[in-house]
């Protein structure tokens, strides 16, 4: 494998969502994520990991070292249990691998090593991997150093409920009733989000091995993580600006909050609502980051 990373980074992410949903609630009818204190639209870190994963999933189709941990229809047991095949333990019994585990102190090490070596958003975002494979395997917990927030909005969102009609009729006896059915969706007009997330050069070193291959490939996912992801719900969604701070060490130059705080969002007209990208001005303030940290605009 490459070797991890040396350099700390920090990252702003900007996109859009124009007649969409971004992230649902589930506890909400499936409405767009609000803060209800704000007004504020939210979409969660999982949200985000989550088209990471699926576009990696799609742009590597599984090539060695990067496949997901974490997919549709795949239990996280059957990954997991690759680990003790790999290392000669499979249909080994709870006892026979606590004593394996007397025998060669280092076993755990070397499960999370496997798991690392061969799963991308492991060696990225890390993973709870305590599923016990038939009882017997526990694969450990890994902190990745890839970690993302909760992205929220620029501005105050309007979530609308807009009705539809379908002629897709449920039942027989509603078909004798009726010819249409009604229906709702939610919908964001605009919203305008920005999330922020950071990149531990010490854990990448110390615990999964990200190195500066995977992060070439973190960048490409994260603007390309709509591309692969279009739907009704989604169908206009895009990252419109990718903004990295790269600092000179492994452990930083400076704090996050400086960097964040660098960028800069306003809108062009503040007295009439935002349909468009173009509503934006962006500006990063270079001239007051502090010595040692670089920034690169992405996209």
């Amino acid at each position: 494998m490459s070797e991890p990373i040396k350099n700390r980074y920090e990252f702003v992410i900007l996109f859009d969502v124009e007649n969409g949903n971004p992230n649902g609630d589930p506890d909400a009818g499936n409405m767009p994520r609000v803060d209800p204190e704000t007004g504020y639209g939210l979409v969660t870190d999982v949200c985000l990991k989550r088209k990471i994963r699926n576009y990696v999933e799609v742009a590597r189709e599984d090539s060695p070292g990067c496949r997901i941990y974490i997919k549709d229809g795949v239990p996280l047991n059957r990954s997991d249990s690759e680990a003790l095949t790999y290392l000669g333990y499979e249909g080994v019994d709870e006892k026979g691998l606590k004593e394996a585990k007397k025998n060669d102190p280092a076993l755990d090490g070397k499960v999370r090593d496997f798991m690392c070596r061969n799963f991308y958003d492991i060696r990225t975002f890390g993973a709870v991997m305590t599923t016990f494979v038939k009882g017997n395997l526990n694969c450990g917990q890994v902190r990745g150093p890839v970690q993302l927030g909760f992205a929220r909005s620029v501005d105050p969102i309007v979530p609308q409920e807009v009705t539809i009609t379908r002629v897709a009729i449920t039942t027989e006896a509603d078909a004798e009733r009726k010819g249409t059915e009604m229906g709702r969706k939610y919908i964001v007009p605009y919203g305008l989000y920005r999330a922020e997330g950071y990149v531990s050069a010490n854990l990448a070193r110390k615990t999964t091995g990200f190195s500066e291959e995977d992060l070439a490939l973190l960048w490409e996912a994260i603007l390309n993580m709509f591309e692969t992801d279009h739907s009704a719900a989604r169908g206009k969604m895009a990252v419109r600006k990718l903004i990295v701070f790269k600092h000179d060490t492994e452990l930083g130059c400076a704090p996050a909050y400086k960097l964040f705080d660098t960028v800069q969002v306003s809108r062009r007209d503040p007295a009439a609502p935002a349909r468009a990208y173009g509503d934006y001005v962006v500006t990063v303030d270079t001239a007051s980051l502090p010595a040692g940290v670089t920034c690169m605009e992405l996209a």
